[in-house]
């Protein structure tokens, strides 16, 4: 957790948990589905009172569920019930909290305490996905795109242009680059997820499907979601379709689990396409399982 600040949302675990709740929040679900959801996420913290993060988590969703005029009973007497027994004071207090950051963190406690304790003078409606997020991309779907270092187009920038973390002049396209859509999937049948197998080096020339059929070393990256708008800023261009056989893919990857962590957070595709000069990806310190060609996981 680390302690640096009084706040609620002072901590890492709490800002990462506020964000959550966020995309969470867009179910269209009650407050008892989304705490259950919410505690898959994070079940040591949610479930294991000995945790560090145990308070954090049921005071930051009964908070945010307040704020959202999210109705939820169990959140609500879980957090009245820590800030009463002063619960998340004496946690805070054995991580190492100065008793002045101390006094602070009880008068903020109490004002969560009043908004958790007060109904809303006017319950709006929230509001959420009326259907399930579309597919923009099928499995076996092959796609090229265009690099910068190594880097596809960061399409949390509303213009390449104004990504400079690659060059520190802007981004400029200097390669190619393609991945085929290995798996996809929906988190809760309503938040799109996809898994990248991505060609681990990039080319000058726009490559064909042709070309990547050949000697061409590929990278399983991890899942993450793609909306319209990143399609577009990312300047995904389909080549083809490839007949994937699942029971090769499963062969070779036996570990792939569905991206259900990155739909909740909206962790986009862009992560896993970095290549080339960038180097490979990795996961978890180690480096992605890799395939000496795509022909290796197609159907005769």
């Amino acid at each position: 957790m680390g302690v640096w600040g009084a706040g609620l949302y002072s901590g890492d675990f709490a800002m990462d948990l506020r964000g959550t709740i966020r995309a969470v929040a867009r179910l269209p679900f009650d407050g008892d589905r989304l705490v259950e959801i919410l505690s898959e996420t994070a079940p040591r913290a949610a479930d294991n009172p000995d945790d560090e993060d145990h308070t954090t988590f049921w005071l930051v969703v009964a908070d945010q569920f307040a704020r959202r005029a999210i109705v939820c009973d169990r959140a609500r007497q879980r957090a009245v019930a820590i800030i009463d027994a002063d619960s998340d004071l004496a946690m805070l207090a054995k991580l190492g909290m100065r008793p002045s950051d101390l006094n602070k963190r009880r008068k903020q406690l109490q004002e969560v305490r009043v908004r958790l304790t007060t109904p809303p003078a006017r319950r709006g409606l929230r509001s959420v996905l009326k259907q399930p997020q579309p597919f923009l991309m099928d499995v076996g779907d092959l796609l090229a795109y265009p690099t910068c270092g190594g880097r596809c187009i960061n399409p949390y920038f509303a213009s390449k242009e104004q990504d400079r973390a690659t060059t520190g002049t802007g981004w400029k396209q200097d390669g190619w680059s393609a991945f085929v859509v290995v798996d996809r999937g929906r988190a809760f049948d309503f938040l799109t997820w996809y898994r990248p197998l991505t060609s681990s080096a990039t080319t000058v020339q726009k490559p064909t499907v042709t070309e990547l059929r050949g000697e061409v070393q590929w990278k399983l990256g991890r899942a993450g979601t793609c909306s319209p708008v990143h399609f577009k800023r990312m300047e995904l261009e389909k080549l083809g379709h490839l007949p994937i056989d699942s029971d090769k893919l499963r062969r070779w990857f036996p570990v792939m689990p569905p991206g259900t962590s990155q739909a909740i957070d909206d962790i986009s595709l862009a992560n896993a396409l970095n290549v080339g000069r960038s180097g490979p990806a990795v996961s978890h310190g180690k480096p992605q399982s890799t395939i000496p060609g795509i022909d290796q996981i197609l159907s005769s």
